[in-house]
């Protein structure tokens, strides 16, 4: 499907599949020269798009959120100086944990490891063996993977992970694909958006939301008519706010 800019200048990526999002603006910020923005929407929080093109292209990489929450995520991308992109021969993508804070680990490598198609590689770069996500692979993803550590030196560790059988996550190493926040919506607006948002994942996959108030009912209406087993994890717990995560597992 291709996309245009829109009249205000901007690209919305909506209507695209996550992995074709990130393949569209990759490419657009390689051909962006030194000093030059563009805007684009997307319908969560593209937050590990910003570390995949930190590790792909560098430091150069201005981002600013115009808008945040519900469906319309808005970002001006920068590049704020040239710089020589890494080029990919035997691997799809590269992640530099050394340039992501420590607590986005998990969700900025399964976020992009749901996105991987078969027999497709990620390559980490890390000052530590992220040991935690390697536990997850094993206990997921037996047999349906390979994990291979091209360097494994104290403070430099380069992996390989190959995606050997498209799989779905688990409920401890699950891709994040939607986040969005419901306070601007009236009440039976945000359970529309709240079930269409569960529709559109697939087991393995999870997405998380804002609250003004414990949606606990919303909890107990999917747990009496879900046909689909899912997981409800609290992020936040008030008073002002509440987060969720919500996770459709395998049966």
């Amino acid at each position: 499907m291709s996309i245009e800019f829109n009249a205000a200048g901007e690209l919305d990526v909506r209507s695209l599949i996550p992995i074709k999002r990130h393949e569209k603006l990759l490419l657009l910020f390689k051909e962006l020269p030194a000093g030059e923005s563009f805007v684009f929407i997307n319908d969560h929080d593209p937050l590990p798009l910003y570390y995949e093109f930190r590790s792909v292209y560098g430091d150069v990489v201005g981002w600013e959120y115009l808008n945040r929450g519900g469906r319309e995520w808005k970002v001006k991308v920068t590049r704020t100086e040239g710089s020589q992109a890494r080029e990919f021969t035997d691997i799809a993508t590269l992640m530099d944990l050394r340039k992501v804070d420590k607590k986005d680990w998990k969700q900025v490598i399964f976020h992009r490891y749901g996105m991987m198609e078969e027999d497709t590689t990620m390559e980490i770069l890390a000052k530590e063996d992220p040991v935690e996500i390697h536990g997850i692979f094993i206990q997921k993803f037996e047999g349906k993977h390979s994990w291979i550590y091209k360097k494994k030196e104290p403070g430099d560790y380069v992996i390989h992970i190959t995606k050997k059988a498209k799989t779905g996550l688990g409920d401890d190493g699950f891709s994040v694909v939607n986040e969005f926040d419901v306070r601007p919506f009236s009440p039976t607006d945000r359970h529309e958006i709240f079930y269409k948002a569960f529709a559109d994942i697939k087991p393995g996959e999870a997405f998380e939301f804002v609250n003004d108030h414990d949606p606990k009912p919303l909890y107990y209406q999917m747990e009496a008519e879900s046909k689909e087993p899912f997981r409800w994890e609290y992020l936040e717990k008030g008073p002002e706010q509440w987060k969720v995560r919500v996770i459709k597992i395998k049966a």
